[in-house]
């Protein structure tokens, strides 16, 4: 529990970063199983704009904080090269 004014606001700031946080999460983690449902049905060319999708969300939140640039970029790879695997 909050003892004072700033410690009051903190915890507003930190609900607040939280649910942003979380929702760039889904983002990434929505497009990121679009594109692994379209490599699944040998869709080469369905996944193409999937992986741009997923490879901005995934620079997106790096940029943001919301997770590191180097776990971005692995998440990037992993898609582009199940990708390129099917086409």
């Amino acid at each position: 529990m909050a003892n004072n004014k700033s410690a009051e606001k903190r915890v507003r700031q930190t609900e607040v970063r939280t649910l942003r946080n979380k929702s760039m999460k889904t983002r990434v983690k929505n497009t990121r199983r679009a594109v692994g449902e379209a490599v699944a049905a040998k869709d080469a060319k369905a996944a193409a704009p999937k992986v741009a999708a997923l490879s901005s969300a995934a620079d997106k939140a790096a940029n943001r904080g919301v997770i590191h640039k180097n776990k971005a970029n692995r998440i990037k790879a992993r898609a582009a090269k199940a990708v390129a695997a099917i086409a």
